[in-house]
């Protein structure tokens, strides 16, 4: 049985590969995020397979951003599906949004905090109050918490910083920018390893590139499973 605080991240072209990497990973895998990328490549018809006919669970990362009134009619379109996490932005409005759109379905509101492709200087150009990233995140994780959201979504780096907010008791931290070690950076700036990220408190990790990208994604998988087993990804005090 794997271990489900893998996630791997499905950023690949269409429902076709979405099924031919899932088979490569066969059991290695039982959580998977599929993103925007995949959308208008049948995301959603993906999600569903893989929920309905083959168990696997799912994060839809959609980071939903508009008015309340649509993100909640999103929301409620969205719940009548078996999905496990659903992303939103973390600004207040959005979260109670999508919190009355979930009703009391089973699917949880995870809050964007900063993305973990974005530093200070990217902050700078989009006018974003000034700070240090690690301060905003935690900010906004509070925030956000306190407005109904389920978790958060931040980096590796900052997971200890919202583990230890009052707000985030009994709440889910899931960490994007996670990379084995050796592995390519990519566009990510702000990563830790697995066992690191997991040590600062995330529930889950979300590695894509370093997995589907590998010359053998089950073996790749399997690598960051045992990672996450290791005495190094033991959480202090948890």
């Amino acid at each position: 049985m794997s271990d489900d605080r893998l996630i791997v991240a499905m950023d690949v072209p269409n429902v076709l590969d979405g099924l031919e990497l899932a088979k490569t990973l066969g059991d290695a895998v039982s959580f998977y995020k599929i993103g925007l990328g995949m959308l208008t490549g049948g995301g959603l018809a993906l999600a569903n397979e893989l929920k309905q006919e083959h168990g696997k669970r799912i994060f839809l990362d959609m980071k939903f951003f508009d008015i309340g009134a649509t993100v909640e009619a999103a929301v409620r379109g969205l719940a009548q599906f078996d999905l496990d996490f659903l992303t939103v932005h973390g600004d207040p409005h959005v979260v109670r949004a999508a919190r009355e759109g979930a009703g009391g379905s089973d699917m949880k509101i995870l809050a964007v905090t900063i993305l973990t492709s974005l530093d200070r200087e990217d902050l700078d150009a989009s006018c974003i109050k000034a700070g240090g990233v690690a301060d905003l995140v935690q900010e906004r994780a509070g925030i956000a918490l306190s407005n109904g959201a389920d978790g958060v979504i931040a980096s590796p780096q900052e997971a200890a910083l919202i583990r230890a907010l009052p707000e985030a008791e009994d709440k889910l931290i899931v960490t994007p920018g996670v990379r084995p070690a050796g592995a390519a950076l990519g566009d990510q700036k702000r990563v830790m390893t697995p066992a690191q990220a997991i040590a600062n408190g995330a529930d889950h990790v979300v590695v894509g590139r370093p997995v589907w990208q590998a010359a053998d994604p089950r073996n790749a998988a399997m690598e960051i499973q045992a990672e996450l087993a290791s005495p190094q990804a033991k959480t202090p005090n948890r």
